[in-house]
């Protein structure tokens, strides 16, 4: 069924507000596609965070049942951000080719079949094998979701990124509370992923109809001065196309770096309270099961809080002091609660950490969609898949130190990355310029 012209001041099919006439008061009201395929943009991100969290409280029985040491565990837990390293530089051009939104909801039904595999892993090679699937998955899905978000957030025309990550958090908080509850009531693992495995299925289905159609966006709408030039029409003397695509991606280097390198940090800070926040709460702080659990659960659970406060936050101060602010409140605590004996003191830790990565996604992938010079689904790529980095190095590095020294010592490395992050503040800096143009 083919869509037809919208109405004289109405956003486009595509998801672009309408540029017709000033936007006096602000943004037109969203049409009714775009409230949809926000709808289907939030519950990907759902989808997404819930299928690895009912693994996540679950990774310490998963050890202990296979009889790996915390290296093995940790080198097992590196082939997700393996395969998302291998498959994540592919995303852009899938998305460019087949559609953002369909291909986020074809790697929901992914997960769906992906996730029960781990309850059958019963040496090393195969629990690495299932892991490297889901982390395939995972990049995709991931810089094609963001991508069909940044497409609905310039169709409603104000920042509504944080509010889907927030929504990720929410799906990590539901998935890690009812795998903690089901560990905790003795389910058997391949039940308890089966079950899982099912409702992402459903999930996947309820999307598909949900999402905007037609192609996405082929440059990055970086300001209202870009947006003029894209639509002036093309002349001989301004067409050498291929230098000035090489231009282009010459001065988009450096800043897809270090929004990389910054999402690195980033990427330590998230992975290490759902790896080892469960087993070093049991292995150095004698917690139980059930509450070692809480690590990831306060972790994610603050991190939702902030994420859907973070759009206002982020808008009101800027990316930059709220990105450093966030560098404080994931070094300070954590280094201060690990040089004590409390479990509280450390899931309390671990919320504040939550509180302070919350806007750093959504912020570096709107920075990454808005380089003058790339397609907006190649920069969000290129930037996730360097985040991939930190999913990569952390889990083994962490592993090493706690069987070499301490658990303690290897979860220190958010300390270290929170101080990064403090240092790499200033490449959102112009990201926050070009938020401030858009809403002119």
């Amino acid at each position: 069924m083919t869509e037809s012209a919208p109405p004289a001041h109405s956003p486009a099919p595509d998801g672009r507000p309408d540029t017709s006439r000033p936007r006096e008061g602000g943004p037109p009201p969203p049409s009714a596609l775009l409230r949809r395929a926000r709808a289907a943009v939030f519950l990907l991100f759902f989808i997404n965070a819930i299928a690895y969290a009912n693994i996540v409280p679950r990774l310490p029985e998963i050890r202990d049942s296979i009889g790996l040491s915390n290296t093995a565990l940790g080198t097992a837990i590196a082939a997700m951000p393996v395969g998302a390293l291998v498959a994540g530089l592919f995303a852009g051009a899938m998305g460019a080719r087949i559609g953002s939104g369909r291909l986020a909801a074809l790697c929901a039904f992914g997960f769906a079949a992906a996730v029960p595999l781990v309850s059958f892993a019963s040496v090393w090679a195969m629990l690495a094998c299932c892991l490297f699937l889901l982390g395939v998955l995972d990049a995709i899905m991931d810089a094609a979701m963001n991508t069909h978000g940044l497409r609905v957030q310039r169709g409603y025309g104000r920042s509504i990124l944080s509010s889907f990550h927030g929504l990720w958090s929410v799906g990590a908080v539901v998935g890690g509370l009812l795998s903690t509850t089901l560990a905790g009531a003795d389910v058997p693992l391949r039940w308890h992923l089966l079950g899982i495995g099912a409702l992402l299925a459903v999930l996947g289905v309820a999307v598909w109809p949900l999402l905007l159609p037609g192609r996405d966006e082929e440059e990055a709408p970086t300001s209202a001065e870009a947006r003029q030039t894209e639509t002036a029409p093309a002349t001989p003397e301004s067409s050498p196309a291929a230098t000035a695509a090489r231009a282009g991606l010459k001065a988009a280097l450096l800043p897809l770096l270090l929004l990389g390198l910054l999402l690195a940090m980033s990427s330590v800070v998230e992975d290490t309270p759902a790896s080892w926040g469960s087993a070093l709460l049991q292995d150095d702080y004698g917690a139980s099961a059930w509450l070692a659990g809480f690590a990831y659960v306060a972790f994610q659970t603050a991190m939702t809080i902030a994420r859907f406060t973070g759009d206002r936050v982020v808008d009101r101060y800027g990316r930059v002091p709220v990105a450093r602010v966030g560098g404080l409140l994931i070094a300070v605590p954590l280094s201060l609660a690990l040089l004590t004996h409390s479990t509280p003191a450390v899931i309390a830790a671990f919320a504040c950490a939550g509180l302070g990565a919350a806007t750093l996604f959504p912020s570096a992938m709107h920075a990454a969609a808005t380089i003058p010079g790339i397609r907006s689904s190649d920069g969000v790529a290129v930037v996730s898949w360097l985040a991939r980095v930190g999913f990569l190095a952390a889990p083994p590095l962490v592993g090493l130190t706690g069987d070499r020294i301490s658990l303690r010592v290897g979860v220190a490395m958010i300390v270290v990355a929170g101080l990064l992050i403090l240092a790499l503040a200033k490449v959102f800096a112009p990201a926050d310029r070009s938020m401030s143009e858009e809403s002119r």
